[in-house]
């Protein structure tokens, strides 16, 4: 019989949110059908077998917590809660609309390359919301200390965990951040079962996506310089410092910099931008590094300006979006695109694969900015008033 979820109090919760855990030493380029219920954990030779091949990652990783604290927000007094910010409230009633669902994991999720209706595409489309309830959830239990949604978690990840086979695809994984901020930010408290089962999940995912990097031929080229690996690395940055693996967070930083150097210029242009002649593939390459490096700000390391080996910086990257984020100068977007995927896409009528760019599709990218440098809030602000209702609740307060 599974433990009980333990629930903690306002004080510990705020604790947490503080930075209780023991700190380390310091959108796919196109949209996302339930299957069975709640599956149980793996079987403990299963479980045991998947250990073993993490061993060499889990060596500094500590077993009873996370110890990110990526999202910063603290637990809300019973006093602050009627008057909680409006974006609070929003992210606490969805997933209250969601808190007796049972979860519907898949062993493979595929969006890449496919259209809707392609394949598995509409069904991994629903899979995904599952990862991005469960960080919601979180983030509801982190604000009010709510139980229920504490459970909701401990459901969803044990299901997915389980069931779920990495294929180190990142254009179809890069929605796990989802998942790791949800075990982020309640590990201490989730039963013994479900945090075990997660950080061997996630240890396998990690250790598996740096093994794929270092097995490559340098320079590394393809999908190995291009937006592929702004997620790969953004998954294997949230997963070491999740866990707090220190081998795991030298790798990151190593291939963040690596990465930076490969897909970005002097001048702050990127290596899709180049290749897809879009917009659209430079804010899909930037998102997932500005997260990767708010994982590491919340450990004192400033990847913002980190200069890879031909001077690129991610800020010079962001700076060199600034004036179409802004209006300033426009751009019609896959004209030249050697793609052809990009060609199915525009024949399909998706939307953002012919005409100019809108630089509101930049807006989420400038909200994640802002939290790592001030100076983009005002382009963040300009862009969409307020922040994506999670982001809002995860860091509340842009950078100084």
């Amino acid at each position: 019989m599974a433990r009980k979820v333990r629930t903690v109090s306002t004080r510990a919760s705020t604790r947490q949110a503080r930075g209780g855990a023991r700190s380390s030493d310091t959108n796919n380029p196109a949209g996302r059908s339930p299957r069975s219920g709640l599956r149980t954990a793996s079987a403990p030779a299963r479980l045991a077998a998947v250990l073993a091949a993490a061993c060499t990652w889990l060596a500094a990783a500590p077993a009873a917590h996370a110890a990110m604290n990526f999202c910063a927000a603290p637990a809300l007094q019973s006093s602050e809660r009627t008057n909680a910010d409006p974006g609070v409230k929003a992210l606490v009633a969805e997933v209250q609309a969601h808190v007796n669902d049972v979860p519907h994991p898949l062993a493979k999720l595929h969006t890449e390359g496919t259209l809707p209706h392609e394949g598995i595409y509409d069904e991994s489309v629903e899979a995904e919301k599952e990862l991005d309830l469960m960080r919601n959830a979180a983030l509801a239990w982190r604000a009010t200390g709510d139980e229920r949604y504490l459970k909701l978690v401990d459901r969803f990840l044990a299901a997915w965990v389980s069931t779920y086979q990495p294929s180190f695809n990142p254009i179809d994984e890069t929605r796990f951040e989802g998942l790791i901020l949800a075990y982020d930010m309640t590990a201490s408290a989730l039963s013994v079962k479900t945090r075990n089962a997660t950080m061997a999940f996630l240890n396998r995912m990690g250790s598996g996506y740096i093994a794929q990097v270092d097995a490559q031929p340098r320079p590394l080229k393809g999908t190995f310089a291009n937006n592929w690996q702004s997620h790969r690395v953004k998954l294997i940055a949230m997963i070491a410092f999740t866990l707090d693996n220190r081998k795991m967070i030298a790798a990151a930083q190593r291939l963040f910099v690596e990465h930076i150097g490969d897909n970005v210029a002097p001048d702050g242009s990127t290596l899709d931008f180049g290749e897809r002649d879009a917009l659209h593939y430079v804010t899909y390459d930037l998102q997932p590094l500005v997260t990767a490096a708010l994982a590491a700000r919340r450990h004192n390391r400033n990847w913002l300006p980190e200069k890879a080996a031909n001077g690129a910086t991610l800020a010079r990257a962001l700076d060199w979006l600034t004036p179409y984020a802004l209006g300033e100068k426009t751009h019609e977007e896959f004209v030249h695109s050697s793609v052809p995927f990009d060609a199915r896409r525009r024949e399909a009528g998706l939307p953002g694969y012919s005409g100019d760019w809108d630089p509101k599709n930049a807006a989420e990218l400038y909200h994640l900015a802002a939290r790592l440098d001030g100076r983009y809030a005002p382009i963040a602000l300009k862009l969409a008033p307020t922040p994506p209702a999670w982001l809002a609740v995860c860091l509340p307060l842009p950078a100084r």
